[in-house]
């Protein structure tokens, strides 16, 4: 029986396929970067500072951790927004505060509005930038799933968008009022049809914890419902208020 090259070859890639899967399994020939997640500490996420040039940056946000390095040029080191890179800030997004005890993910305390704006913040990281994993601790616990405090984060968010939609359905049905400012002649309102009132938006308690006023339009013959106020200074039926 003749020895055919064929059946040789065959039989090395058989043998060849055997030994990768032995040192492969299936799953891991099938595994993708995209799916792994890294979970840093926060003495990992501080190496990524922008402090070492040879090092990527990272920022956190609501325990998620994002590349921000091609914004190099607003997070490095001295640039203006410096102060993010290499931890988790997330407060400062809507607090302002960019020292000290001002650097923290603790979100205590924050109105339902402010806690929409920061999860609207990580929402544009994860447009912009590459997303590489995520901060053990408050938000995600050392198997990289979500803690009561993301949840109870996002749904707080959630509640502030409700609320922030059934104002601007409510402050649609009555016309605001236009302002201008100058210097010469300061601040003024007024209405091209009806009278300037100021009114108070309920839904501000529970979006921000203090209550607002806006200025709004009204017919003569509605003047008299309660909780319309009349500017300083103006006259009761005046359509201009100076102020």
């Amino acid at each position: 029986m003749r020895w055919s090259p064929f059946l040789g070859i065959s039989l090395i890639v058989a043998l060849l396929s055997l030994l990768l899967f032995k040192i492969f399994p299936l799953k891991s020939l099938y595994s993708t970067p995209q799916n792994f997640q890294r979970l840093f500490t926060v003495e990992e996420l501080a190496i990524y500072n922008g402090s070492d040039p040879s090092l990527p940056i990272f920022l956190g946000i609501i325990g998620s951790v994002f590349d921000v390095s091609k914004g190099k040029s607003h997070y490095g080191v001295g640039d203006g927004y410096n102060h993010f890179a290499g931890r988790d800030a997330s407060r400062a997004f809507v607090s302002g505060n960019f020292t000290g005890d001002g650097l923290t993910d603790s979100l205590h305390g924050l109105s339902s509005a402010e806690v929409k704006s920061i999860v609207d913040w990580r929402d544009f990281y994860f447009r912009t930038y590459t997303f590489v994993g995520k901060l053990v601790g408050r938000y995600y616990d050392s198997e990289g799933n979500p803690t009561k405090y993301l949840k109870g984060a996002e749904a707080k968010a959630a509640r502030g968008a409700q609320l922030m939609e059934k104002q601007k359905n409510e402050e649609a049905k009555l016309p605001s009022c236009n302002s201008r400012w100058s210097q010469e002649e300061g601040s003024e309102v007024w209405c091209d049809d009806g009278y300037p009132r100021l009114v108070q938006r309920p839904e501000q308690i529970a979006l921000t914890g203090k209550m607002s006023k806006r200025c709004a339009c009204f017919k003569e013959d509605d003047l008299g419902q309660p909780g319309l106020e009349v500017y300083e200074g103006c006259d009761y039926l005046a359509k201009t208020c100076r102020l």
